[in-house]
């Protein structure tokens, strides 16, 4: 088992000045958003501060500079989905993604009656755009259960099947770790007939993706999780279902032309990304893939897998948690609840220990309701995660439960 971290921390700037400072902190909240390793800061601050200008209308150097370092980041995000460029949208994230999917694919296939199939597992931003779509359209929504350890009850999923046109499932879980069998899920939606949303903002900085192994028709992911920026998002589509599907925002450089009377637009993928568009945290998003990929998602994977078991048993031995979950494939997140005591109480006093973890719902009510709780304490790890910051986590817990209980 590897509990050492897979690189060093002081590769994050934050990381490294904190410790410096005398304060190390323990960052276990990667699963809302990972910090930034030094290459990808230092590639933003190259962008704009030796080649930053607006994009695809310029025909001075500095702007096809840009254009082509903008682009280039679009082949690089292909490359690591095994897509084609022209099946890569940018949005602002993962949350837009999921929105431009529910509002253009939505709007142009799924008629009402039709059957949008979800997971009892998803986020929010996997379940409201497609409440609004019922809502516009009169297509219905049904969910698939869970079993008792927090994994897709597949049985179930067969049998909700029946007249389903699109199932949206999420890669991992946000509040239990679950690794879904995508591949599984994808088959049999196909085999019904059913196109296939994925939601992987929690999946890319875990898992290798492949989207042509996958045969998915949608796949969702952000940039803030896989150690890039903020304020991008990406949007895999089928070739020829983004032919097929209408602009969701217009304004400029989404069109070929215009005129007061009509307006064509433009093929995809600049069809979907309407005005100027997020261009610095695209460019720092294919440097964090540079990164991520170099370190190798089998070593990921392991270190995942090592982490939390390891937490599993150190927080399994303080009395009066509960771990929530224990599903057949852990992502890094632990989530848990302690007898009688609040999650934000635990968490602000983790939080004063310099010990960074999430509290609340996770973004996911309907799942904390289905499990009987009001939210949980999760700890997520990172590359830059290690076993002595999980001995600090238990060791600041049981200080929280004797000092709360």
């Amino acid at each position: 088992m590897n509990l050492d971290p897979l690189v060093d921390p002081d590769l994050f700037p934050l990381l490294a000045r904190a410790k410096a400072e005398g304060n190390p902190v323990a960052y276990l909240d990667s699963a809302a958003s990972a910090q930034k390793p030094a290459v990808v800061l230092d590639r933003l601050r190259d962008f704009y501060t030796r080649d930053y200008a607006n994009i695809h209308r310029g025909v001075y150097p500095l702007s096809e500079r840009a254009t082509e370092a903008y682009e280039g980041s679009r082949e690089r995000v292909a490359r690591f989905l095994h897509a084609k460029p022209e099946e890569i949208v940018f949005t602002r994230g993962a949350t837009e993604s999921i929105n431009l999917v529910a509002f253009s694919f939505g709007e142009r296939f799924l008629k009402p009656g039709d059957k949008v199939l979800i997971s009892a597992l998803e986020h929010h931003a996997n379940i409201v755009p497609w409440q609004q779509l019922r809502d516009r359209r009169g297509t219905t929504l049904d969910v698939i259960p869970i079993n008792e350890n927090g994994d897709i009850d597949l049985d179930a999923y067969c049998r909700k099947l029946d007249d389903a046109r699109l199932v949206c499932i999420t890669a991992v879980a946000n509040t239990l770790g679950t690794v879904t069998p995508l591949q599984e899920i994808i088959a049999l939606a196909h085999q019904a007939g059913a196109r296939v949303m994925v939601d992987a903002a929690q999946g890319a900085p875990h898992l290798k993706l492949d989207v042509a192994a996958l045969d998915c028709d949608f796949l969702a992911f952000t940039g803030h999780k896989v150690y890039g920026p903020d304020g991008i998002g990406v949007l895999f589509g089928k070739a020829e279902l983004l032919r097929e599907m209408p602009p969701w925002q217009t304004g400029g450089d989404m069109i070929r032309t215009v005129t007061f009377e009509k307006t064509l637009f433009a093929e995809s993928p600049r069809r979907f990304e309407a005005g100027t568009p997020p261009i610095g945290a695209a460019i720092g998003l294919g440097t964090a893939l540079d990164f991520i990929e170099a370190i190798g998602f089998d070593k990921i994977g392991a270190h995942d897998r090592a982490l939390a078991a390891y937490a599993v048993d150190k927080l399994g031995e303080i009395p009066g948690l509960k771990l929530i979950g224990t599903p057949q494939h852990r992502s890094g997140i632990v989530s848990f609840v302690l007898d009688g005591i609040h999650p934000h109480d635990i968490g602000t006093l983790l939080g004063s220990a310099g010990i960074c973890v999430r509290t609340g719902h996770h973004c996911a009510q309907p799942l904390m309701e289905q499990l009987g709780i009001q939210g949980t304490v999760r700890a997520s790890f990172a590359v830059h995660s290690h076993a002595g910051e999980v001995d600090r986590l238990a060791e600041e817990v049981m200080k929280a439960r004797q000092l709360l209980g």
